[in-house]
């Protein structure tokens, strides 16, 4: 169990309970949104970084380090693939308040965080509060292929390793045939330095971001968690990269 001041707020995060709000949800979060509610996005904004950076980032190494079976996963063949998103990753970092000292990142935390290319979805776990899923095709329909996923909602990594686009979403009951072609075409279609954004948002009753299962239902709902959801066409491998940028406010 333990306990971090952060910008004027105490967050507590142990094994039972994980609480880590930002202030509020971006403008663009707020209104309304409906399945695929896809949009541009500006080339150097699939990154962020926001006031709960540093308790988000030490929660995230609490369960690399403590979970990493549940929270890391990579076929390896995916690591050319995982390899160009970090090196894509570094080129926007210092856009976004990191310094690059050789073989190592200072963070905006201040953290260092070694560059470890052999194992880049570990590095980028360590460096960046997205979770990122790596997605390439094959045959006609992309697979999950690796990623670092430590704040999921609702789903395991475990269970959706190795399966396309229509595995990854089964059960979800709006993700319909239709959606599941269009979602298909919309993988097909991004290119490369035009990568496109949506956002979700659902109200839960723990604030915990990593609840790959609900932790509780039937009771007041007294946080609001959405994810700003980035897909990235990595220009040498042809990877397409899924990044989750998740907040939580209170309601």
């Amino acid at each position: 169990m333990s306990f971090l001041h952060d910008n004027g707020k105490w967050l507590f995060y142990g094994p039972q309970m994980t609480e880590i709000l930002q202030d509020q949800l971006p403008p663009a979060q707020t209104v309304e949104n409906k399945l695929p509610g896809v949009g541009p996005c500006d080339p150097d904004d699939w990154l962020r970084v926001d006031e709960a950076y540093a308790a988000q980032m030490t929660y995230r190494a609490e369960l690399l380090t403590e979970n990493r079976e549940a929270v890391l996963w990579m076929d390896p063949a995916a690591l050319p693939a995982a390899q160009e998103v970090l090196e894509e990753a570094l080129h926007l970092l210092p856009g976004l308040g990191f310094e690059r000292a050789g073989d190592e990142v200072i963070c905006p935390d201040g953290r260092i965080v070694p560059l470890d290319h052999h194992q880049p979805l570990l590095t980028l776990g360590h460096l960046v509060q997205e979770d990122v899923c790596i997605l390439e095709k094959q045959g006609d329909e992309h697979v999950l292929t690796g990623a670092v996923l430590c704040f999921p909602a609702n789903w395991r990594l475990s269970e959706k390793a190795g399966k396309p686009l229509i595995g990854i979403h089964i059960p979800v009951p709006e993700y319909t045939d239709d959606i599941a072609r269009r979602v298909q075409r919309m993988f097909n279609g991004v290119r490369a330095g035009r990568p496109l954004w949506r956002f979700n948002r659902l109200s839960y009753v723990e604030a915990d971001l990593h609840q790959p299962r609900r932790k509780a239902v039937g009771e007041v709902e007294r946080f609001d968690r959405s994810e700003r959801q980035c897909i990235i066409r990595m220009p040498r491998t042809d990877a397409v990269i899924f990044t989750i940028h998740t907040w939580v406010v209170r309601r």
